[in-house]
């Protein structure tokens, strides 16, 4: 009989994640990093870091990576898993080249990979497949042996991510006043993406009207919301809405803005609004600049009360499911029979990510799917 604990063919876990400044000077470089080939001047960018100023130039999304860095190996341990795990991000240091190449050097042959993405999107995913392909391609060119990177499928509806959120809202309506509890509407939020690239995330099949993006946080919404009614009793009303935009005006955006959707509710007649982050994983500076001082500034104009619900974060569930996703994988690649755990109606995600599915802007190669040139 096998053994539950056992990680084989994996012999690391490397969590993939965006990246940010740690202080002032770190900002405008992060910037041209994330903003590479799109010829944005430096001005520009000065003028876009001011949401990073106001916090000093730093973005918490690092300190947050270390946190779950450390909640994941913990449970590791805990658990009786023998296994690295290692961090590198797309857009600062630590950066996914060198973190891969430490681990090709300390010997590491077959790395499963969590992005800090639950959904599928071109950015939330195939965008980092792309990362993972470039920095493959630069090992090659090294002369380095290189290793099989898998990565992990999408982990929106398993339950180590959506329990934590169902708690965080319970919390936020614990925390208004009484008289407006009841009727509070919850505003389930996500960041925006161009209408074309939603329409077009997952696989080919399900493209259009949205697509995999939209379906997905849909389900999760609708599941945060139907817990809160069976646990409290009340039927809260909700809506899934969009937040960070940066696109062109002329280009189409997943609509409405959490703004927008906070003057509607007022004119309605809402008394208060939970704002749930369900599309980030941790409180990275758009959940900190655009729910906490924007969307907060905005309630507090209208005289609106509100709250914003806890991200999952390093929650221990969180760290479990991770486990349980890397268990879950690696029994799947040795043959066996995976029992896999999803809520909701989607049901679990692909582990292989087909032709077609969230296609790139241009034609990059991207690793860890079905196109890899990396098999």
């Amino acid at each position: 009989m096998s053994d539950p604990r056992d990680p084989a063919p994996y012999d690391a876990l490397l969590l993939l994640s965006f990246g940010g400044p740690e202080g002032p000077d770190d900002v405008v470089p992060f910037l041209e990093n994330v903003t590479r080939g799109r010829g944005i001047p430096k001005e520009r960018l000065k003028e876009v870091g001011q949401h990073y100023f106001l916090f000093g130039g730093v973005s918490p999304i690092n300190d947050q990576c270390r946190a779950l860095l450390a909640a994941l190996r913990e449970d590791f341990a805990g658990a009786g898993l023998d296994l690295p795990v290692h961090w590198g991000n797309r857009n600062w240091a630590p950066y996914l080249t060198d973190t891969l190449r430490e681990m090709v050097l300390d010997g590491r042959r077959h790395i499963a990979v969590l992005a800090t993405s639950a959904y599928a999107s071109y950015s939330g995913c195939r965008q980092y497949r792309e990362n993972l392909a470039d920095a493959l391609a630069t090992l090659e060119a090294e002369g380095l042996p290189l290793p099989r990177v898998d990565k992990l499928r999408h982990y929106f509806n398993h339950p180590g991510f959506v329990e934590p959120m169902i708690e965080g809202v319970l919390k936020s309506l614990s925390e208004l006043d009484e008289s407006v509890r009841a009727d509070a509407h919850l505003a389930f939020t996500t960041h925006s993406i161009p209408v074309s690239a939603a329409d077009t995330s997952g696989p080919v099949e399900g493209h259009g009207e949205g697509g995999a993006y939209v379906r997905q946080h849909l389900d999760v919404a609708r599941l945060i919301a139907e817990a809160v009614r069976e646990r409290t009793g009340v039927d809260h009303p909700w809506r899934l809405v969009y937040q960070s935009r940066s696109g062109a005006p002329h280009i189409p955006w997943l609509e409405p803005d959490i703004c927008d959707h906070l003057e509607e509710l007022h004119k309605e007649g809402a008394p208060a609004v939970v704002m749930v982050p369900i599309g980030f994983v941790s409180d990275h500076m758009e959940v900190l600049y655009d729910l906490d001082t924007e969307a907060t500034a905005k309630a507090a104009e209208l005289g609106l009360p509100v709250r914003r619900s806890a991200t999952v974060g390093s929650d221990p569930r969180f760290a479990a499911a991770v486990r349980d996703l890397l268990l879950e994988r690696a029994a799947t690649e040795r043959g066996a029979a995976v029992e896999r755990c999803a809520l909701g109606a989607l049901g679990p995600s692909h582990d292989l990510c087909p032709v077609g599915c969230c296609p790139a802007r241009a034609e990059r190669p991207a690793a860890a799917g079905a196109d890899s040139p990396y098999a």
